[in-house]
């Protein structure tokens, strides 16, 4: 009998059309597998499973249904859901407790990656650049010229837990800078500031498959806009090249970081981290780290599992073998 898999989507954020996408897609690639995949939207309001339109809504004691008079249970979860409550370890915490097996990271690895100021505070002691940054919480004051003194421009202004570069800025003189903090603040109380390193933008994607951690490949973004935003990610406006055109020992450093980063923050399931790869040094500079990244055609981790030779189909059942025998 195949295993019984809950593919969840959706989710409480601005990424919720993405999520979507990306959940549509798993179960495209799933619908001749060795798994029985059924689609689960995670809603403010309801969580329900969805079979040929019909919604179902999911007890919340066991993660379970029902259809007609037949309780249906789940062997495993594949996470879907970018942003809060799918990246942000609200999820993990919740399928924790009622010993749900599922493809993203645990409760505490979740919520560290998907903030920021913490993510790149731990990182650097890792030895990994990290963009210099300031970070504040939603009671500080904020000196604007203190900003622009010690960061300099261009700079940029982030949300510290958000993705998908919603509320993200880029600021090239102080009259920008309150408006980029209230657009950040838009999407999280707590915010980052970052002094623009210039360079080539890559993204990395990893993986732990059959007990190993890998680099699918490295993903050169060529941005039209002025930095990698919503609009180049989802809407066209820029050209993703795997491999990326850079430097052997370049891509080697990427890559060792890259699986360190993911063993010492003890991360699982397929993952995606940036960098920014500096010209004035040829250094690669952290930038974020995605536990639930794209998967939707206009994603760059199908890009590179189709470089690597893997079809979404093969990739996603590894994931799942892997996340259902740990």
């Amino acid at each position: 009998m195949k295993k019984k898999i809950a593919v969840i989507m959706g989710g409480y954020s601005s990424e919720y059309e993405i999520s979507i996408g990306s959940g549509e897609a798993v179960m495209m690639a799933l619908a001749d597998s060795d798994y029985d995949a059924t689609q689960v939207l995670i809603l403010k309001d309801r969580w329900v499973a969805v079979e040929n339109g019909v919604e179902m809504a999911i007890d919340k004691n066991d993660f379970s249904f029902l259809r007609q008079d037949e309780k249906i249970t789940f062997d495993g979860v594949f996470n879907a859901i970018h942003g809060t409550p799918g990246e942000d370890g609200l999820m993990q915490a919740y399928f924790e407790i009622v010993n749900m097996k599922h493809t993203s990271c645990d409760f505490f690895g979740s919520a560290l990656t998907f903030n920021k100021s913490k993510t790149n505070a731990i990182v650097s002691r890792f030895g990994v650049n990290c963009a210099k940054g300031m970070y504040f919480t939603g009671n500080d004051i904020i000196d604007e010229n203190e900003l622009a003194e010690n960061l300099g421009f261009p700079l940029f202004v982030k949300p510290s837990r958000s993705g998908s570069s919603y509320g993200i800025t880029r600021v090239t003189e102080l009259a920008g800078i309150k408006p980029a903090i209230d657009e950040a603040k838009k999407e999280d109380s707590d915010i980052v500031v970052e002094a623009a390193v210039l360079g080539i933008e890559v993204g990395c994607g990893v993986a732990r498959l059959n007990g190993k951690v890998e680099v699918l490949a490295i993903t050169e973004i060529v941005s039209k806009n002025a930095f990698f935003d919503f609009q180049a990610k989802y809407e066209g406006a820029s050209e993703e090249i795997t491999p990326a055109r850079i430097a052997s020992e370049i891509q080697n450093e990427i890559e060792e970081n890259s699986i360190a980063l993911y063993e010492k923050l003890e991360l699982k399931g397929v993952i995606r981290v940036d960098y920014i790869i500096e010209e004035s040094s040829k250094k690669p500079v952290f930038i974020e780290v995605n536990t639930v990244p794209g998967l939707s055609p206009a994603s760059i981790v199908p890009k590179q599992l189709e470089y690597k030779g893997y079809s979404q189909k093969e990739f996603f059942t590894l994931v799942l073998k892997e996340t259902l025998k740990s």
